[in-house]
């Protein structure tokens, strides 16, 4: 039996991956990625166990090039949590008030 090599179209998919007359939904998990879901793993004891994945989050690709992994990501919020919260809440509304008023 000889091997066929299979060309891909000029779209760049080979024929075996022909979906016309299928009912394709490009993007169908997107929503449920953006608003985090749970997975379900039952075991086989007959427990569950339950784990809840929060939303995705994607970063610009100039953002992504600094912050390569959600470590890196997770550290920096965090510097900036705490040099947020060394600003005295009284002067952040009058700065607020300020720029509102200009």
């Amino acid at each position: 039996m000889k091997n066929k090599t299979l060309e891909p179209d000029e779209d760049g998919m080979l024929p075996e991956y022909d979906f016309t007359g299928k009912n394709v939904v490009r993007g169908k998990h997107y929503l449920a990625r953006r608003q985090g879901y749970t997975i379900r793993i039952h075991n086989e004891d007959g427990s569950v166990t339950e784990r809840h994945v929060g939303p995705t989050v994607t970063l610009d690709p100039d953002v992504s090039a600094f912050f390569p992994d959600a470590e890196s990501v997770n550290k920096a919020l965090r510097i900036l949590i705490s040099l947020i919260s060394l600003i005295p809440s009284r002067q952040m509304g009058e700065e607020k008030a300020a720029y509102n008023a200009q």
